[in-house]
């Protein structure tokens, strides 16, 4: 087995989302008392949104570039950055990696392929819905991604940074963001949802209003751990 290096901290909650979802696989896999080596580098997510609210790319790309790095350095063999927004630069660190990298897109686009998914809705923060990183490998294969209006951006990206980034779940919330599920069904015609947000995944179920929710965490764990095995 490779060992595995993960860019964690960029929100705590949901690294300890994918922990658990990697061991989990390997229970379920047979494997007896086997786990994966995993080496987290838990990262400081103030200072990404800093750099991210900044639109500082070149500065995330070393930022994100240094901490792979520093995986590298531990011993691990492959790396996995658990967190979407940062992904805008993930072509740029990729190319300039130490270590093979497994992108959150590129395997939640493959998934989205194999459901046959044609319109899906994004939801995430405020940087991933209006930058076009998850749109482009979508519109290579086909299917046309589709955001919330700015006043739905603004409701979601608040809560997030608000409330589910600090683990905090609530029914009031959850229910507003189905709420702008079933209004994207309605006025744009989605046939599914992206949780472009690795804490998305915490307070949203897996179906709702008749469309299927693709988690992009146990998407990327399903990758990692495929990965891991080869």
């Amino acid at each position: 087995m490779k060992k595995i290096g993960i860019i964690g901290g960029i929100g705590p909650e949901s690294t300890l989302d994918y922990y658990r979802g990697i061991i989990d696989a390997f229970r379920e896999c047979d494997c007896g008392l086997h786990s994966p080596e995993i080496i987290i580098y838990s990262a400081d997510l103030a200072e990404l949104l800093e750099i991210v609210e900044a639109n500082e790319l070149d500065r995330l790309t070393e930022w994100l570039l240094a901490k792979v790095e520093a995986l590298q350095r531990s011993g691990a063999e492959f790396a996995a950055i658990a967190s979407n927004t940062p992904h805008v630069v993930f072509d740029e660190v990729a190319k300039r990696s130490p270590l093979p990298l497994i992108s959150i897109v590129e395997a939640t686009c493959a998934k989205a392929e194999t459901l046959g998914v044609k319109r899906p809705g994004l939801l995430g923060t405020r940087f991933t819905m209006q930058a076009d990183f998850f749109q482009r490998p979508f519109q290579r294969r086909g299917m046309s991604m589709v955001v919330p209006s700015p006043q739905e951006q603004l409701f979601i990206h608040e809560k997030l940074f608000s409330e589910i980034e600090l683990g905090i779940v609530k029914d009031d919330t959850r229910q507003a963001l189905l709420g702008i599920v079933k209004e994207m069904i309605e006025r744009d015609g989605i046939d599914s949802i992206i949780l472009g947000c690795t804490e998305l995944p915490l307070i949203l179920p897996a179906e709702a209003h008749g469309i299927p929710f693709l988690n992009t965490t146990a998407i990327h764990v399903e990758k990692i751990v495929r990965y891991c095995q080869e």
